[in-house]
């Protein structure tokens, strides 16, 4: 009998040992924004948590990296973020600071469905041609916005040198000692900065070729839990299904109604979700627009009649009062970024049931 408990006790701690062993060899592994976080986190968990760059009611449009940050990619075996056209101010630090991390750049996964900026009118025009003002959101200068001082001194994010293909950036090679995943795969051809709108997650789908990519990546660089990314990626997948249909029927009454945004961040869902955004009040929400373009959104919500303008939690809710100001248009607010959710696996599935219930309840108020 003693023998037994003896063999049962030592099996369980050799169980235990195993575990843990298991649990020290997961990869470090950190993401930039919080609604990439979520997916990543879905896929790794029983494994670790990923770390997050972008916290609390942050913007990825607006961050400046934190010394924890840098210690934080300094540690990582991987890197996740959506790429140049979002995060600019991760490019020099992922080249100096991430030099042993595997970084993969999402807005490369296979299976993405990307779309173009939209151009001229309420949406205004994205241009490479601004000199000294390239916006971090798009990685080029937003040329028409009117009452606005494109030549903004100290305000260059993601200058020449981040370009897609200049050597800093060569995908496909080593440069600095960095890993790039689908370096070999994906060549950039014809892929230059700022191109696509870069808010691919809004779109359940994307979310679905995200976290495959994740799963696939985290599968090659930690085979030992390989088995748990999979089942756990198959699981997401069936959330995603389910949480697709939800907000399809969430914002069905209401998706032919058109509405003004803060910043065209939402061109994703709208399609998807076959809904309308009839104009934006600045491009980039690092760029206030001049009064000029206030006026002109003013006069399309007119014209719209009963509409909604959405306000977004970090940025100045007082340009939409001013352009719903003597018109029947109502206000909300939308949050691509998960600005004011908590991260985790679950926020992704609150994120986007968020946006839907927001559409939904001021574009009802609305008719």
């Amino acid at each position: 009998m003693q023998k037994a408990v003896r063999a049962l006790l030592l099996s369980t701690a050799l169980l235990v040992a195993g575990v843990g062993a298991a649990r020290a060899e997961a990869p470090d592994v950190v993401v930039s924004i919080k609604p990439i976080h979520s997916l990543v986190a879905a896929i790794m968990q029983g494994v670790g948590e990923p770390g997050l760059i972008v916290e609390g009611a942050a913007s990825p449009h607006t961050y400046s990296l934190k010394p924890s940050n840098a210690a934080a990619l300094q540690n990582a075996d991987v890197v996740f973020w959506v790429g140049h056209g979002l995060e600019a101010f991760l490019e020099k630090p992922l080249e100096s600071l991430g030099g042993k991390a595997t970084v993969v750049e999402l807005d490369d996964a296979p299976g993405l469905e990307k779309l173009p900026f939209r151009e001229g009118g309420p949406f205004e025009a994205h241009t490479h041609e601004g000199e000294g003002h390239d916006h971090a959101h798009e990685g080029h200068a937003h040329e028409g916005e009117e009452g606005h001082d494109h030549e903004k001194e100290g305000h260059d994010h993601g200058k020449e040198a981040h370009a897609h293909g200049e050597e800093a950036h060569d995908h496909g090679k080593e440069a600095d000692g960095h890993d790039h995943a689908h370096g070999e795969e994906v060549g950039h051809e014809g892929h230059e900065h700022g191109e696509f709108d870069m808010h691919l997650w809004l779109s359940p789908q994307n979310a679905r070729a995200i976290a495959a990519e994740a799963a696939k990546v985290l599968a090659e660089k930690d085979p030992a839990n390989a088995e748990t990314y999979r089942k756990n990626l198959a699981g997401l997948e069936e959330r995603l299904d389910a949480l697709d249909k939800e907000v399809a029927e969430t914002v069905a009454p209401v998706k032919d109604k058109p509405f003004i945004v803060f910043h065209d961040a939402y061109q994703y869902f709208e399609h998807h979700y076959g809904m309308h955004a009839a104009g934006s009040i600045t491009v980039s929400p690092e760029t206030l627009p001049g009064a000029e373009r206030l006026t002109q959104i003013r006069d399309k919500v007119k014209t719209l009649g009963a509409t909604c303008v959405f306000a977004e939690p970090q940025f100045e809710p007082k340009l939409v009062n001013v352009v719903i100001e003597g018109t029947p248009a109502k206000s909300g607010v939308l949050d691509p970024e998960a600005a004011t959710l908590e991260p985790g696996p679950d926020l992704y599935f609150t994120l986007m049931k968020s946006i839907a219930t927001s559409l939904r309840d001021c574009l009802g108020q609305a008719s």
